[in-house]
């Protein structure tokens, strides 16, 4: 079976929006991420595990709201108590995973065609967002995430780097083409580039 990408139809590489007489380095980058694994870890409220000592490719779990651990590979965002978003370019990033954390004490679950992943890239990323989503950006800083909407539409965002600002939205699949439009057309004021 072949993978789809959610974007694959919308997403067309090009310049738009205001982009005449400006620096290639104020003109955001927009692209979609699909080569990634996403895994959910739930801790159950009966198990009496701890966490301390698990670690996914070196990485440990972190019990402190919208923390990011992350290496090379992988990223290990915290989504809710005893709750975390596990995004990785290993492929076996699966079985892994699930030698670790026993079914008996977590629910491991494969989100990985379930999501679209929208990234922006550029000094204005974080203003792009505060168009349609109620979060206070300013709090936001490297490594960290949070949950929260833009245009009614629920989704996880992950603060990459703070310099320039690169950002990954994860939203359901079903409403990546909707998420799609509202971030490129609230990008047209900064001009965009799709790649």
């Amino acid at each position: 079976m072949k993978n789809q990408s959610p974007l694959q139809e919308i997403h067309k590489k090009g310049i738009y929006g205001d982009y005449d007489n400006k620096n290639e380095q104020d003109i955001l980058k927009v692209k979609e991420v699909s080569n990634l694994k996403i895994l959910q870890i739930a801790k159950y409220k009966n198990s009496i595990v701890s966490i301390t000592d698990l670690k996914i490719d070196g990485l440990a779990l972190s019990d402190k709201p919208n923390l990011v651990v992350t290496n090379k590979e992988t990223r290990i965002l915290w989504s809710s108590p005893n709750t975390w978003l596990v995004a990785s370019e290993n492929a076996d990033i699966l079985s892994k995973v699930t030698s670790i954390f026993k079914e008996t004490d977590f629910a491991v679950t494969d989100l990985s065609y379930s999501r679209a992943i929208i990234e922006i890239e550029g000094k204005y990323s974080k203003e792009v967002l505060k168009k349609g989503c109620p979060f206070n950006f300013n709090e936001l800083n490297k490594n960290n995430c949070a949950n929260s909407i833009f245009h009614g539409i629920t989704l996880t965002i992950d603060l990459i780097d703070d310099s320039p600002e690169k950002i990954r939205l994860f939203v359901l699949r079903s409403f990546g083409e909707s998420l799609y439009h509202s971030i490129t057309d609230a990008s047209l004021e900064f001009g965009y580039k799709s790649i």
